[in-house]
């Protein structure tokens, strides 16, 4: 049995290291946030198991879901009682509250290994897991993973000033004013993004409202967005958007 155990706590990560180490289970790889995470799997075959804290030091334990289809069972840690519990339960995923108990531990290999056998692993998908734990917690994307040469790059969703299409593909422009291609197009986007932090003001751009510098009237009832850094081409609000992105601005 192949296990990865992604927990920030770098002690607790030993503690059930050593845990399974005493079930014969000797855990692959410890993780110890979203990035570094995203990373691991990026670069290696997914595990059997995983065990998987909620909440980790840059972010919830779901945005891994957001950059990689993780097909590995799961058996969920946290400190905290107030999650749904019982929607772990009732979906052959397991749920550990910390500090871990050694018989509670046994009980969840034990119940993986059974569901293993009849081959009925993950008959809920990632998504629900993350609507039914965290039901007021959006699932817009907080990064995007870009491929510079032979190297992928993070970027997060927040430093990104616009997205916008060109040649038929799709590319975003950071704050640092640097353009990358990536591989949603903006009709997928429109999903992805949150509404309060992203508009489409035409069909070739998003635009992120921190980024605005300045709103300039423009012809035909038109306005014309001046941003921080991105400087390619102009930015043109479609008239028959502007209403929207008004009410959007306010």
């Amino acid at each position: 049995m192949k296990v990865v155990i992604i927990e920030d706590e770098k002690p607790a990560a030993r503690r059930l290291s050593r845990m399974l180490n005493e079930l014969n289970i000797n855990p692959i790889a410890q993780l110890h946030s979203v990035e570094e995470s995203i990373n691991w799997f990026l670069k290696n075959k997914q595990p059997d198991l995983l065990f998987l804290d909620i909440q980790l030091s840059d972010g919830l334990s779901f945005e891994i879901f957001d950059e990689i289809e993780v097909k590995s069972a799961i058996i969920f840690t946290t400190a905290y009682d107030e999650y749904a519990l019982k929607a772990f339960k009732l979906n052959s995923v397991d749920y550990l509250l910390k500090p871990i108990d050694a018989d509670e531990l046994k009980n969840a290999i034990d119940k993986y290994q059974e569901i293993h056998t009849s081959k009925n692993l993950n008959t809920i998908t990632n998504q629900q897991l993350k609507e039914l734990i965290f039901p007021n917690v959006n699932s817009y994307k907080k990064r995007f993973t870009v491929k510079i040469g032979q190297h992928l790059k993070l970027i997060s969703t927040a430093t990104i000033e616009c997205f916008y299409s060109e040649n038929k593909a799709t590319y975003c422009c950071t704050t640092n004013n640097r353009n990358y291609m990536i591989d949603d197009t903006l009709e997928e986007l429109q999903s992805k993004l949150s509404p309060e932090l992203f508009f489409r003001v035409s069909r070739k751009y998003f635009v992120n409202i921190n980024a605005i510098k300045d709103i300039i009237s423009y012809t035909n009832s038109r306005l014309k967005i001046i941003l921080n850094n991105y400087n390619e081409t102009e930015i043109i609000v479609s008239r028959e958007r502007v209403k929207d992105f008004k009410n959007w601005l306010s």
